[in-house]
C-alpha cells in the first residue's frame, strides 16, 4: 500500500483522524483525504504533524478540503487521548424574539393586529428557532383565546422555545385569564433573558 484516498466527507470528528491513523498503521505512505469541513481538516494537519509526518494542503473544488499526508520514515509516536482531535460544536446563538405590542407597523390597528399574528405564523418557518418569546404591553395578547396564532406558539414551545408573559400586564389588561399558552413571568426575568441574548429580533 502505497498511495490512497480516504473520502471522509461527512463523517465527524475524530472518525477522519482515526481513519488516517489506520492507514498509517497498514503500511500506506501518502494519503489524500477528504473532508468537508474546516475543523476536521485542522484536526488531521495537527495529527499528522504531531507524527512527524509531511502535510500539504492542495486547492480541491467542490466545496471540499483535500489533505495530503506523506508518511515519515519509522513509527508514528502513540496517541494518549483522541478526544483531543473531537470538534467542537459551536453553541447555537441565544435568538430571543420581542413581542411588545398587539400591532405590527403603523396605520389600521386591524391591519397591524393581523400582521402581527402572520408574523408570529412565520416564526417557526425561519431558522433557528429562537430561545425565547418575549411578550409584554400590549403584546401579550397574542398569548390569549382572541390570538389566530395560538396553534404556532403551541408548536413552538412544545419545540422548546420559551415563552415569557408579562403578568403585570395580563393583569393590566385584565386578560390573566384568557392566557393560552407560555408562563407568567415578570420584569426581572424578561430584561435577563434580554441581556443574555445573543440577538434580539422585533417586529417594530
Amino acid at each position: 500500500m502505497s498511495h490512497i484516498t480516504l473520502d471522509c466527507i461527512g463523517l465527524p470528528c475524530p472518525q477522519p483522524v482515526l481513519r488516517v491513523k489506520d492507514a498509517l498503521e497498514q503500511g500506506a505512505r501518502q494519503i489524500e483525504v477528504l473532508v468537508d469541513n474546516q475543523a476536521s481538516k485542522n484536526n488531521i494537519l495537527r495529527f499528522a504533524q504531531s507524527q512527524g509526518h509531511t502535510t500539504a494542503s492542495p486547492d480541491h473544488p467542490g466545496g471540499c478540503f483535500a489533505i495530503l499526508v506523506t508518511a515519515a520514515d519509522g513509527p508514528g509516536q502513540q496517541i494518549d487521548d483522541l478526544a483531543t482531535y473531537r470538534c467542537e460544536t459551536p453553541a447555537a446563538p441565544r435568538l430571543v424574539y420581542v413581542i411588545s405590542s398587539d400591532s405590527m407597523g403603523r396605520g389600521s390597528e386591524e391591519l397591524g393586529w393581523a400582521l402581527l399574528q402572520t408574523y408570529i405564523q412565520t416564526i417557526k418557518e425561519i431558522k433557528p428557532l429562537p430561545d425565547k418569546i418575549l411578550f409584554y404591553n400590549s403584546g401579550v395578547k397574542l398569548v390569549t383565546a382572541a390570538s389566530g396564532a395560538l396553534n404556532v406558539l403551541e408548536q413552538l414551545q412544545d419545540q422548546g422555545v420559551e415563552i415569557l408573559v408579562c403578568g403585570t400586564c395580563l393583569d393590566f389588561l385584565q386578560l390573566k385569564s384568557a392566557m393560552r399558552v407560555g408562563q407568567i413571568s415578570n420584569m426581572y426575568a424578561i430584561m435577563d433573558a434580554m441581556a443574555s441574548a445573543d440577538k434580539l429580533v422585533s417586529p417594530f
